[in-house]
């Protein structure tokens, strides 16, 4: 669409030519001013301008009330917080940011004095336990990132808060990915208080004119013999725990995941509790095998580097199960094995492909902005220090605060990256949601996820302005190409789920879901 075309929003407390007029948007509105409404929208196709808008209106029907923007993380707080800043015609002193690394009395005032208030949740759910914030006069909740309100998130305990006391009741809850399954669509909309469900997808006829194309390609890669006799080292003390375990009877079937693991350990934590002497010898076998696993997953899809450092960990470790497996003659095979090739500087495969894809990227497009997701820390540190040797790469380490980076740090590589100083951002999950980085040419994912969501989640980081390519690294006969049809499958059944909730006219009313 060429800038001549684009109309803009008029409203008296919108600034104008900020917030582009989209039909799609406009119907979702009108939705959320009747009723509390999930918003299933694809990424980068505006879900915060809706609550701008619906902000506006709500301030301009109930002029004395407050706002209340919540989101997961800091640097997704920060964002909404610059764009509504950016966004409406209201004095900026009337706004504030209020996380956990502000001073509770602090707060407290800035709930009295800020009308518009943009937080955590868990910071928000605290301060509610505590009586430091009411929610009485708040007439708009708007919850980003909502397929987070399942479980004991923050999100249910604060909108099941808000619903109680509420004089002007309305909630906006956004999210690109809801789930794969209508059980966890119906929890979602039980634990917020849905009332309507707007969705669209990117081939709706009012959305298509604003979808940019996404490339997508599939990398596969050879596991080098040298890890495959790691693997076989560390799966043949896997396999004799499982068979441990299975002759207890708590695990059926040919085929044990890690989530069938940790399902087995929380009832064996309970049985624990009971004093049932059983679960003590079984709790071991479990224990040991969830670590062998994830053994196996870093050899298969990291590298030498990751397990490295995790076996430096089961070494340095004071529990009974982490000696028992460090004495282990196949395990400390593995370890010996993985830190001669340590020594000798080896990396997995994708290192040296996806080196190469950076530089046909680059000396294709020399002024791209790139983006690899990793699901570890340390492969994030080892991808960056790669990285750092391609000619005309400039890559940043992005991480969460739990990994070790703080909200200062964070917004300013951000900044740095997009005024240019580095074109290559590389990140962990902290990557996957919310991010505003506009003009993203190419996303390589060093690893497939077996979630549906994340997936959404991390293809959206593209073709948000313009064409984009994503490429995804597989190793052949790994958990990669496992987790690569589970995120496949996941997404299907989200989509048909949510093709459902269109076709049966869900989004005017959820009592048919």
């Amino acid at each position: 669409m060429t800038e001549e075309k684009m109309e803009f929003v008029k409203h008296k407390l919108i600034n104008d030519d900020v917030i582009e007029a989209r039909s799609y948007q406009a119907n979702i509105l009108a939705t959320a001013v009747q009723k509390n409404t999930l918003c299933v929208l694809p990424t980068g196709l505006g879900k915060t301008p809706i609550a701008v808008l619906l902000t506006a209106r709500r301030l301009e029907e109930y002029p004395d009330s407050k706002i209340l923007i919540l989101a997961p993380t800091r640097p997704l707080v920060n964002q909404h917080y610059n764009f509504f800043l950016k966004a409406m015609n209201i004095d900026s002193e009337r706004f504030g940011v209020v996380t956990g690394m502000i001073k509770p009395g602090l707060r407290s005032e800035m709930y009295g004095e800020k009308q518009i208030i943009f937080a955590t949740p868990q910071t928000i759910r605290n301060d509610l336990s505590e009586g430091r914030i009411s929610l009485e006069d708040f007439s708009l909740l708007v919850i980003d990132e909502a397929h987070h309100a399942v479980g004991k998130y923050a999100y249910s305990y604060i909108a099941e808060k808000y619903r109680e006391v509420a004089k002007h009741e309305r909630i906006l809850s956004l999210t690109a990915s809801p789930g794969g399954t209508g059980q966890k669509i119906r929890e979602i909309n039980r634990n917020i208080g849905i009332e309507a469900v707007e969705v669209r997808s990117e081939t709706d006829e009012d959305v298509t004119g604003w979808v940019k194309k996404k490339e997508v390609q599939w990398a596969y890669l050879e596991l080098p013999e040298s890890f495959l006799r790691i693997r076989t080292m560390i799966n043949e003390e896997y396999q004799k725990r499982i068979n441990s375990i299975k002759k207890f009877g708590p695990l059926k079937g040919r085929m044990v995941s890690k989530k069938d693991l940790i399902s087995l350990q929380r009832r064996l934590y309970q049985g624990l509790k009971d004093g049932d002497k059983r679960s003590i010898l079984l709790m071991s076998f479990v224990v040991q095998a969830i670590k062998l696993e994830h053994a196996i997953t870093l050899i298969e899809t990291q590298g030498i580097t990751v397990l490295e450092k995790y076996w430096k960990k089961l070494r340095d470790g004071k529990s009974n199960s982490d000696k028992r497996l460090v004495s282990n003659k196949n395990v400390s095979g593995a370890m010996h094995l993985t830190r001669s090739l340590f020594d000798q500087g080896s990396k997995h495969p994708k290192i040296g492909k996806l080196c190469s894809l950076i530089t046909d990227q680059i000396r294709e497009k020399p002024d791209s902005k790139i983006i690899v997701f990793a699901n570890y820390r340390e492969s994030v540190k080892s991808i960056a220090g790669s990285l750092g040797k391609v000619d005309g790469a400039k890559p940043v380490e992005f991480v969460g605060q739990r990994e070790g980076m703080t909200q200062k740090e964070q917004n300013q590589r951000l900044s740095d990256f997009r005024d240019g100083e580095y074109n290559v951002l590389v990140c962990t999950s902290i990557g996957e949601e919310g991010l505003d980085i506009p003009a993203m040419d190419l996303a390589v994912f060093y690893e497939p996820v077996p979630s549906g969501i994340r997936s959404i989640q991390r293809r959206g980081r593209v073709g948000r302005q313009k064409v984009g390519k994503i490429i995804i690294l597989i190793t052949r006969g790994t958990r990669d190409e496992a987790y690569h049809w589970s995120g496949m499958q996941k997404e299907k059944a989200m989509q048909k789920t949510l093709d459902g909730m269109k076709s049966g006219g869900i989004q005017s009313g959820i009592d048919e879901f």
